[in-house]
């Protein structure tokens, strides 16, 4: 091929990239969808190719420089990643979160299914016959269970008696080592609950690349777990403890358990289903949304962490907690399903 040919054949691409790079300029770039991005870097590497063709060859200086200036513009929009602002993280909560997430329900809905059926058949069969949770989990593990959420009653029987045991103290002095410890705890306890859910979620999601089969296999685990532990603590009487704790935190914990879930499911699907796409450009493109929808979860898990450290083992009467989980389930469904809608 001649130089004549070569830039007959490669000027209308040249002349699109020219496009691209402006709308950079303009501020633009940004809005370009995953399918866009990526023809952008597959041009932009078509491009550096290019010149390498024309440097050694050594047909024309100009062009050279020419397609010189176009590789660095085009470095420069592909590497370079504009400021954060406080305003695109808002857009990204209030608004493209919830549209990925309806955008993408069925594989949600198949995540949910898979955890929440295993959780509902697995409390229901536990809590009418306790002695199957043995076979699920190690006495140990029950043991604890019910050491965590044993009566009010239990918990004063044991406070009195570990006060009998220890010297006496002021009022005040129970009272700043009271608040000193809870304080501790309590953090303590957010940071383990961020590293524990978000593990979870992340293996959920991420396990995606591998057919999905893992991800479906801890979906259903977890449900199996879950209701197993609710089923048996139901059964041994410390239900409305169990319940009252859980029931305000776990509105954003599984919610964003089974959309990482489905985040994994999105994945699996690029990779078995990958269309006009090769395998790999497939993985590329939808799993720009997965991780999206991932980082969105993600977001849910703190705040669910902070409930869970900081509300829902407070010495609050349980009519309070069961009402303020009723509103956060709802938050969670409007936001979900109505967030978004106008944009």
């Amino acid at each position: 091929m001649n130089k004549r040919q070569f830039v007959q054949e490669r000027s209308k691409q040249w002349r699109k990239f020219e496009t691209i790079v402006r709308q950079h300029d303009r501020k633009l770039f940004k809005k370009l969808s995953a399918k866009q991005a990526f023809e952008f870097s597959k041009s932009f590497r078509e491009l550096a190719n290019d010149l390498a063709i024309v440097r050694s060859r050594g047909w024309d200086k100009k062009l050279e420089n020419y397609l010189n200036d176009l590789v660095a513009q085009g470095h420069n929009c592909f590497y370079s990643s504009p400021p954060g602002n406080i305003q695109a993280i808002f857009t990204y909560l209030t608004t493209t979160f919830p549209q990925l997430f309806r955008r993408n329900f069925s594989y949600i809905l198949l995540s949910g299914l898979l955890m929440f059926g295993p959780l509902a058949i697995s409390w229901v069969v536990v809590q009418n016959n306790p002695t199957l949770a043995s076979r699920i989990m190690s006495n140990e593990e029950l043991e604890n269970f019910e050491l965590m959420y044993q009566s009010d009653t239990d918990e004063k029987n044991e406070e009195e008696a570990t006060e009998e045991e220890t010297e006496e103290e002021t009022e005040e002095e129970a009272w700043e080592r009271e608040e000193a410890d809870f304080g501790q705890q309590r953090s303590f306890m957010f940071g383990f609950y961020i590293m524990n859910n978000a593990s979870i979620a992340f293996r959920t999601f991420a396990m995606g690349v591998m057919l999905g089969i893992p991800t479906l296999l801890l979906l259903v685990t977890n449900g199996i777990s879950m209701g197993t532990v609710a089923g048996y603590l139901v059964a041994q009487g410390h239900g409305e403890k169990f319940l009252s704790f859980v029931v305000t935190h776990g509105s954003f914990e599984l919610t964003a358990i089974v959309i990482a879930g489905g985040a994994g499911f999105m994945l699996a699907d690029a990779i078995i289903h990958p269309g006009d796409h090769t395998m790999n450009d497939s993985l590329l493109i939808r799993g720009y949304e997965s991780i999206q929808i991932a980082f969105g979860a993600g977001v849910m898990l703190v705040i669910a962490a902070m409930i869970e450290a900081f509300w829902s083992p407070a010495p609050i009467p349980s009519v309070l907690k069961y009402s303020a989980g009723a509103i956060l389930w709802l938050v969670v469904f409007l936001y979900l399903g109505m967030a978004g809608q106008n944009r």
